[in-house]
């Protein structure tokens, strides 16, 4: 009982609806590539394209988002968001155009960017700041144990039946977990905190374009997000392409993914605290590449395994301490902005569905080593940054 008092009950209640929204998410998302594919026959670029937009459309809905959070309130934000997003999924599963695909694609990317932080917020507003890294890191926790469940209830329910009933299933759980919060709101009185300072989208612009030190670090973060964008879009269909039961082999792989975060999470995180945050990211960087070009030569199932444990180890050191270094060297007066504006790396996950796409195109047996020696460029921006102040 004392475990569960630590945090108010509605963020018990929030961290819980996260691990089933993710779950619903995972049992889909991670297989649009392979459905594009597979069902409405796309090429790879097509598919690159329609994967992207989503990640464009959360680079800037995270500024949209926050902006509309603040003046509508997180009720009427979560509320309204979640049960578009429930139509999305329906969409997805009814649509034989990849056209409107990429559209609803597209709306699904805004969902994500207008949910997902407004959810953090109000988690944020029950949650005294003591608490509130913890508070981060059960959700962090919360997400991997989703992404363990989540695709292999997918490729579960696509083998029990047709690829469209998943997208159902997930339009359904998140019905389910509107009309839950609905009750919820009524139980729980939710009203916005009041921040002394409140930042318009074109202040974010103008900081971004103001602050070398953070241009440098959005630059190595796009880089670093176009490279980790393989994951969802070309892996899964050069995977598919190449392996056999290469849809399933993906599920395991996305699920090994998960399992090493959770495992590794703590002793990495514990590491990182006795060294540089330059040296940590580097370290990162250097087990992604190292991933990738393992995937480039892979051609058994174990080989794709071994580079998905390297790619993930990556990942731990790297991810943490892009978001560690934006803090650090935001003014303390403008770390909503800062944070907001670091939404610009998400560029990179529109980018790189595209350019791997027709990378596999044209390129299919040098893709993974172009991703390779993009994530090691970033290491320069990083450098430069570090130049421009110390920072760890």
């Amino acid at each position: 009982m004392q475990f569960l008092s630590y945090f108010h009950p509605i963020v018990w209640i929030i961290l819980n609806g996260t691990i089933f929204t993710r779950i619903a998410s995972f049992m889909t998302i991670p297989f649009l590539a392979i459905y594009l594919q597979n069902e409405l026959h796309a090429s790879p670029l097509i598919i690159g394209v329609t994967l992207g937009i989503a990640q464009l459309c959360a680079t800037f809905g995270g500024f949209i988002g926050g902006y509309l959070t603040d003046k509508f309130g997180r009720k009427f934000i979560i509320l309204t968001t979640i049960f578009i997003w429930s139509a999305v999924f329906v969409g997805f599963a009814t649509v034989r155009v990849v056209g409107l695909f990429i559209v609803l694609n597209a709306i699904n990317g805004l969902c994500r960017s207008f949910f997902e932080p407004a959810t953090q917020a109000l988690m944020i507003d029950f949650t005294v700041e003591k608490k509130r890294r913890r508070l981060f890191s059960f959700r962090y926790t919360a997400i991997n144990i989703a992404a363990v469940i989540g695709p292999l209830c997918g490729v579960w329910i696509s083998g029990m039946s047709n690829a469209k009933v998943p997208f159902l299933i997930t339009a359904s759980m998140y019905a389910i977990y509107g009309v839950f919060l609905i009750f919820i709101f009524k139980k729980y009185e939710v009203t916005p905190q009041k921040h002394e300072e409140k930042q318009t989208i074109l202040q974010m612009f103008k900081v971004v374009f103001a602050d070398q030190k953070l241009l440098y670090l959005l630059a190595g973060g796009i880089l670093v997000s176009l490279g980790y964008s393989q994951f969802d879009s070309t892996l899964p269909q050069y995977i598919n392409l190449n392996i056999e039961n290469g849809v399933k082999l993906f599920s395991v792989l996305i699920t090994l993914n998960a399992i090493v975060v959770l495992a590794l999470q703590l002793p990495i995180g514990i590491y990182t605290e006795r060294i540089s945050i330059m040296k940590s990211l580097i370290i990162g960087i250097l087990f992604l590449a190292a991933g990738f070009v393992i995937f480039n030569f892979a051609t058994t199932s174990w080989v794709f395994i071994v580079g998905m444990i390297i790619f993930t180890i990556g990942e731990i050191f790297a991810f943490p301490m892009m978001n560690a270094l934006i803090e650090e060297i935001a003014p303390a007066t403008q770390k909503a902005t800062y944070l907001g504006a670091s939404q610009f790396k998400n560029l990179g996950g529109f980018i790189g569905p595209v350019l791997g796409g027709w990378l596999l195109v044209h390129f299919e047996s040098q893709l993974y080593i172009v991703m390779a020696a993009i994530s090691l460029f970033s290491i320069i921006f990083y450098r430069l940054a570090f130049s421009k102040k110390q920072v760890g």
